[in-house]
């Protein structure tokens, strides 16, 4: 099974270490900033002998490879910052999510989508 996780933030790489761990996936985790999800990837790599688990997770910031996904979850957003209104949040983050949404009917149309975010 092939999970991909949208997003290397709090929320989405501690989703990313539990279901590799857990669900013995393989895992891919992205986010469009360069480096991000590659490093935390490695670093959980490096857990797996003190966790005594076999798991696979890879980092990337190339949205290409979440094809062939059987679920993605989502995470992506950006958090609200001091003076920002919710219905400004909801305005980026949902411009943030169409565009992931687009890419998803394109690369894994069959995938299942599960959202997490603001």
């Amino acid at each position: 099974m092939k999970v991909s996780i949208i997003g290397a933030g709090n929320v989405g790489s501690l989703c990313a270490m539990r279901i590799a761990q857990e669900a013995g996936a393989e895992v891919v985790l992205l986010d469009i900033v360069k480096g991000l999800a590659q490093a935390k990837a490695l670093d959980m790599e490096d857990a797996r002998a003190a966790l005594k688990r076999v798991y696979n997770i890879s980092g990337t910031d190339d949205i290409n490879m979440i094809s062939g996904s059987d679920l993605l979850v989502v995470t992506a957003g950006l958090t609200r910052r001091p003076g920002m209104t919710r219905e400004e949040l909801l305005e980026k983050n949902a411009g943030i999510l169409k565009g992931i949404c687009l890419s998803i009917k394109g690369l894994t149309p069959r995938a299942i989508v599960v959202i997490v975010t603001n």
